[in-house]
């Protein structure tokens, strides 16, 4: 049989990942099918679950071996569908960032004024719900994307966890539903999932999926967690302190506390920790998805060596690609601006980089106000780790170490809670996750005073409320 190993499994946006990992952290195999999605409009996001299927498949076939002894799933943030009561889908996947539902906001703060007014985003999961099930029976559940899939693999549907409940408007500090708020929404309570906590056993994998996949029959299925979250867990920053920044498209900061954090702006949101306490975090509008809209075409690696030679300049963009931001502010006008000079192409890359670093200090520097612990530490994850300058710039901006993750992975991170199973995951991570490189800050310098006016400049703009 070998040394025992675990599977994590991410169903992305562009592609289905899997790896299997040793109890050393050690990487067994890794395998990733690409994934298509439907775009038929600007506010419309779909993908089709059979795609799901026949990837996750491929993938659990390429790295399966005798020795797994679970696998755990993690999807996109809000992403949801419908299924049969078997657990079979009957309607496409409305994807994390759909917006077509975002008329039917208004009436779910009606519903609960209290519980809504805040702490509801348009394209989170409930507004979809309700757009999905406007005219059907009661002949349907509710499923999240990890959900579905789990449900093909043990062949029953399965619960849910409290991640990926989060947006759908599970209660987590009541543990429950909220029921009565359903019933004025006109959506039946028994279509709602049971929820469980992440690590908790859904099922196991079936007979004829073993056929399929390679996968022992009978090997355990735990609950995941959202791909924000899962990418967390690869990162090892499980303690109050230590923090995850994620950098891609977009920048989604995740960290730990022992008490819920209040934020009255709606900014801020928590996930359950799996070992108990919250995951605090948020996701912003800005990103290096900003670069490629501000500078089409351009050879980014070439400006990105280019900017060594630079250095910080004295300018910076708030960088975002559409109206609005969501963390560390709610602004829903928001736009984008420049701040300073930028005679070429070079600098407006640099103030880019710039911009985006300010912005991820002004989350944390928001996130300690409202009672998070003070910033000791940050993993850095997500694409955008592949520049060594931005990296090296987020680390002076920040005032605090960085550290890049050797395997920063969302689905390295759902292998970690597959194998926590006797155990905490804060301790399994700790055991797992390397550190590949540590940055030291370097003296901020003029950053300090351009960061002065870039703060300014937003509040100048009424985005600080």
């Amino acid at each position: 049989m070998g040394e025992p190993s675990w599977i994590g499994v991410d169903l992305g946006t562009q592609s289905v990942r899997a790896v299997r990992v040793a109890a050393s952290g050690a990487v067994l195999g890794r395998a990733t099918r690409g994934l298509s999605s439907s775009r038929p409009a600007d506010d419309r996001h779909e993908q089709d679950p059979a795609d799901w299927f026949a990837a996750v498949d491929a993938t659990l076939a390429e790295v399966a071996d005798p020795s797994v002894e679970g696998i755990a799933i993690c999807s996109t943030s809000g992403t949801v569908l419908l299924t049969d009561t078997a657990g079979q889908p009957i309607t496409t996947a409305l994807m994390y960032d759909d917006a077509r539902a975002a008329a039917e906001l208004p009436r779910i703060v009606a519903a609960d004024p209290a519980r809504w007014s805040t702490a509801m985003q348009p394209t989170w999961a409930l507004p979809k719900i309700l757009w999905l099930t406007d005219g059907r029976r009661t002949e349907w559940r509710i499923a999240h994307s990890a959900d579905a899939v789990a449900a093909q693999l043990t062949g029953h549907p399965v619960a849910t966890d409290t991640s990926h409940a989060l947006k759908t408007g599970y209660d987590l500090v009541a543990g429950t539903w909220p029921y009565d708020a359903f019933d004025r929404l006109g959506l039946a309570r028994e279509c709602f999932p049971d929820v469980v906590l992440p690590g908790t056993e859904l099922g196991r994998v079936s007979a004829a999926k073993a056929q399929v996949t390679g996968v022992p029959e009978g090997t355990p299925v735990y609950a995941g967690m959202t791909d924000g979250c899962a990418a967390q867990l690869a990162a090892g920053a499980l303690a109050p302190g230590a923090w995850n920044s994620v950098l891609g498209t977009t920048l989604v900061l995740k960290g730990v506390s022992k008490d819920l954090l209040d934020d009255p702006t709606g900014a801020v949101y928590s996930h359950r920790h799996p070992d108990g306490g919250w995951l605090p975090g948020g996701a912003s509008n800005t990103g290096a998805g900003a670069l490629t809209a501000l500078l089409p075409g351009a050879d980014l690696d070439a400006f990105d060596r280019q900017a060594r030679d630079l250095g910080p300049i004295d300018a910076a963009i708030y960088p975002i690609t559409k109206r609005g931001e969501r963390f560390p502010f709610v602004a829903p006008d928001a736009t984008s601006f420049e701040l300073g000079d930028f005679p070429d192409d070079l600098h407006r890359y640099a103030g880019v980089l710039q911009g985006v670093a300010f912005i991820e200090r002004l989350a944390f520097e928001h996130l300690v106000k409202l009672g998070a612990e003070p910033v000791g530490s940050v993993s850095l994850t997500g694409g955008a780790v592949r520049s060594g300058y931005w990296n090296q710039l987020r680390a002076d901006v920040l005032g605090v170490p960085v550290e890049l993750p050797a395997t920063p992975d969302p689905a390295y991170g759902m292998a970690i809670l597959a194998a926590s199973r006797e155990t905490s995951v804060t301790e399994t991570a700790a055991r797992m996750v390397k550190v590949a490189t540590v940055l030291e800050p370097r003296p901020r310098g003029r950053l300090e005073n351009l960061y002065g006016e870039f703060v300014a400049e937003l509040d100048r703009r009424g985005y600080l409320g």
